[in-house]
């Protein structure tokens, strides 16, 4: 009970420091991204956190496989370093014991990651999909400023706003410079207002009593057009709102749908579980075979291990999506042959040392 409250700690410890560094590496990168999307006007201010918050848990069950990996063998590592494995073996911790001890912590550490992985995730995919849409509707006045010109369609349409109010989503002494060929027009109103068609994905302004001017640049021909209301496009959508990815769909759901794509995303779903308990195994393993090697080789080993593994999911998942292998073979075949990877690691010193006895 000692040994086993021992190795927990220590692998708990490790396990949340790796978890955390990932997080804050990941948060790192993906907050410049957002900052950058906001103050180009492509996301609102208020949607950065929250868009971040979502990305993390939509992420964290890719981060899990490669910290339980991690955290194994930066224990092991130290113990066996530290001839603590072999006062262990000689009390009578042997490898099967140390083995179990493992499993039944990332068993518990599982079900954590089933939870993030078939609930969690899935909704977190959900509102960031939720939050795209609801940018797309508001990146235009997010980057209106008062007193400022804005450009859209690459130029040809030129807003300038004396006055905004973003709570009301309203412009107060509104001009809008249109050019199209060789004409160029501009309207003029009190106040004006975005409109998204959620339909098309397309972006209109719509002036309230105004005016509007067209003309050719350099001549005195205007024609001038007083106008109640008048809407003008100024961001024609090359496609229509986005449809809600697989990785944003329930785990009720995928289970209940004959696609093949969704019976993908359920074997990989599982996957990220199974892998996870995979891995703290064979980090065990490898520390007991490799304990002659060099300090860093099994960290080598491990993670070049990880990526071949994940790889190869997801290969295999892409093939399940493309209905190339059958349903029976998908994702499970890929844990197959690392189970029996792991049974060969496991019995092979024992074969090694009948044989020398012969």
């Amino acid at each position: 009970m000692i040994i086993k409250n021992y190795i927990y700690k220590d692998l708990l410890q490790k396990l949340a420091w790796i978890i955390g560094l990932l997080i804050l590496i990941f948060a790192s990168n993906k907050f410049v991204g957002f900052l950058s999307d906001a103050a180009e006007g492509n996301l609102p201010a208020d949607m950065v956190f929250m868009m971040l918050g979502y990305k993390i848990l939509a992420s964290l069950p890719k981060i899990f496989p490669i910290s339980i990996l991690i955290a194994v063998l930066l224990v092991f590592t130290r113990m066996a370093n530290d001839r603590e494995l072999v006062v262990l073996e000689g009390a009578g911790a042997s490898k099967a014991f140390q083995m179990k001890i493992v499993s039944q912590f990332t068993a518990i550490f599982c079900l954590f990651v089933a939870l993030m992985t078939l609930y969690i995730a899935p909704w977190a995919e959900q509102n960031i999909h939720l939050l795209k849409e609801r940018a797309k509707e508001e990146s235009d006045i997010s980057g209106i400023r008062p007193g400022q010109f804005k450009e859209f369609s690459q130029g040809d349409r030129v807003v300038y706003v004396q006055n905004f109010l973003p709570e009301k989503s309203l412009m107060e002494d509104v001009f809008l410079q249109v050019r199209q060929e060789d004409n160029l027009g501009v309207l003029a109103s009190d106040n004006a207002r975005f409109q998204y068609d959620r339909n098309s994905g397309n972006k209109y302004i719509v002036f309230n009593d105004g005016q509007r001017y067209v003309g050719e640049p350099g001549s005195l021909d205007y024609e001038i057009t007083e106008y109640e209301k008048y809407a003008i496009l100024i961001e024609n959508a090359t496609r229509k709102s986005e449809t809600l990815k697989t990785a944003a769909l329930t785990t009720d759901e995928i289970i209940s749908s004959e696609n093949m794509s969704h019976k993908a995303e359920f074997q990989w779903r599982i996957s990220l579980i199974i892998i996870s308990f995979c891995l703290s195994l064979f980090s065990v393993l490898l520390v007991q075979s490799s304990s002659n090697e060099k300090r860093y080789a099994p960290f080598v080993i491990g993670i070049s291990v990880y990526l071949i593994y994940s790889n190869l999911l997801g290969i295999a998942q892409t093939l399940l999506r493309r209905e190339i292998i059958p349903e029976f073979v998908g994702l499970w075949s890929v844990h197959v042959i690392f189970i029996l990877v792991l049974f060969i690691l496991y019995y092979f010193p024992q074969i090694q040392l009948q044989k020398n006895r012969q």
